[in-house]
């Protein structure tokens, strides 16, 4: 079938009716429950986007002939890797880079392992035909995905088979003809419980040893399987208009709790089983983290830019663009953006073919990028606070501004240099619900926290950064200093 559209992703999660709890209650419907309607219907316009803008978004499938998803493309070349890219920035403003795990996310690593499979045949050639299939099923199907990395925060001090209930991280219980039986819970599910199915792999920031192989997994299977409940934490979406909450009220994502309860897998669905090896190296040897960089790098410029937006309108809106100050904070998040330009552009124009025949970026730029931007991303939020003051303090709702007796009051008191003070609180709503609301504090948290701790991320790209060319350029400067150098006179 060819990809979706908005209606037809709707009507996938009415039909699943997968096990979702939130505020301790059993959702019947997505769709329609108050905590996910809003964000369901911001995905059902990117579905919907991939036809108003047919050229853009769709291309013809390489098996079937049939339109589908540009985020799902094998790039051959360095034109079809800028087109994904920009697929990607497409559906990227249309949530002003908001939804950190929109589809595009997860196709692109559906696509290098279904690409870059013959790692998973190290175990058996079976695992590698499953991810080729899996990722043809996907784009065919234009399949909504979330995934889950990580365990749950135990004892951190050791490993998950020497935790005092070993049986709470996500292990394998039996193997069977026909499949495979797993149990356990997974952290942490964004959009888990608005999605088609989930995909399961370790986290490969922290190492599995050969120990922890019962954990080390990896597999695919529809959100409604019998056993898999996502258990979503309290929603940020309060039910309030999309004037008071601009970002929240759209852009909600959630994040879940993964239980999963004697859950069969089917061997077709299964890609890894039992092997830490494998697991600590399929991101890396698949290039799956490189074209997950690209599209988490190119959906951040377009985040970038719209903080940058926010932050010239807030500056005019109350007249302290001449402050020095003020100029030279804007003037940090321009070098963010640019900074963030220039990653990208070296990543793509210095691409080349793997040995799969697709097109991968430059990851040393894409590598410098996801480490830096998590480190930078809070000062960003921290200088538009800084620059709102306390006008993001005092921010009154719309309906302030409709009552009869205070709305005139209002008007005034919150009008700025060039807008009048229903535009002027407009903007500061949208400002405080970017950097000070809940949704706001969870973007902050979430783009810290994007691809693991920041710091175990910084020692790995210490680790493997290459650093003998930077040592041998300055032992070569002071054997050459030695071979000038001369002795000065005492006698003068």
């Amino acid at each position: 079938m060819p990809a979706k559209t908005g209606q037809e992703y709707m009507e996938r999660l009415k039909r699943a009716k997968s096990s979702v709890y939130i505020h301790g209650e059993k959702v019947e419907d997505v769709t329609v429950h108050p905590a996910f309607r809003n964000v369901v219907r911001s995905m059902a316009a990117l579905y919907d986007r991939q036809y108003e803008k047919p050229e853009k978004m769709l291309y013809r499938s390489p098996t079937t002939g049939q339109l589908v998803g540009m985020t799902f493309i094998q790039p051959t070349t360095i034109d079809e890797l800028i087109a994904r890219r920009e697929a990607t920035q497409e559906w990227a403003r249309m949530s002003a880079g908001m939804m950190g795990r929109s589809p595009d996310y997860l196709n692109a690593e559906v696509m290098a392992m279904g690409v870059a499979n013959d790692l998973f045949a190290e175990d058996d050639p079976m695992f590698a035909e499953n991810a080729k299939n899996y990722y043809e099923y996907a784009r065919e199907n234009d399949i909504s995905l979330t995934h889950t990395l990580i365990h749950p925060q135990m004892n951190r001090a050791k490993a998950l088979h020497e935790q005092n209930d070993a049986d709470v991280p996500l292990h394998l219980v039996e193997r069977r003809k026909d499949g495979i039986i797993v149990s356990g819970i997974r952290l942490l599910a964004t959009q888990g419980g608005i999605t088609d199915e989930i995909l399961v792999f370790p986290s490969t920031v922290k190492k599995s040893t050969a120990g922890e192989d019962p954990y080390a997994l990896a597999f695919a299977i529809p959100n409604n399987t019998p056993g898999v409940k996502f258990i979503c934490r309290e929603a940020f979406d309060y039910g309030r208009s999309a004037w008071d909450h601009p970002l929240a009220s759209r852009f909600e994502e959630g994040d879940a709790i993964v239980s999963f309860e004697n859950v069969f897998v089917p061997w077709e669905r299964v890609f890894v089983c039992g092997n830490s090896s494998i697991c600590n190296r399929t991101f890396r040897e698949t290039n799956a983290v490189i074209h997950m960089s690209h599209q988490v790098v190119a959906k951040n410029i377009v985040k970038t830019e719209f903080l940058l937006g926010v932050t010239l309108c807030l500056i005019e809106a109350i007249g302290i663009g001449e402050f020095q100050h003020v100029k030279d904070k804007g003037a940090e998040i321009m070098l963010v953006l640019e900074t963030m330009k220039s990653h990208l552009y070296r990543a793509e124009h210095n691409a080349k073919r793997d040995r799969w025949g697709t097109m991968t970026p430059d990851f040393a730029a894409l590598d410098a990028a996801r480490n830096w931007y998590p480190r930078i991303y809070p000062r960003l939020s921290e200088i538009i606070r800084i620059l709102g003051a306390s006008g993001l303090m005092a921010i009154p709702t719309e309906a302030d501004f409709h009552n009869e007796e205070i709305g005139e009051i209002v008007s005034r008191a919150m009008q700025g240099a060039t807008v009048d003070g229903y535009e002027r609180v407009q903007l500061f709503r949208l400002a405080w619900d970017l950097t000070m609301s809940a949704f706001g504090a969870r973007q902050t948290h979430y783009e810290y926290y994007f691809f693991g701790d920041p710091v175990r991320m910084g020692m790995a790209y210490f680790d493997g950064y290459e650093k003998e060319p930077y040592k041998q350029f300055v032992r070569e400067f002071l054997r050459g200093a030695k071979s000038v150098f001369i002795p000065a006179d005492n006698k003068h």
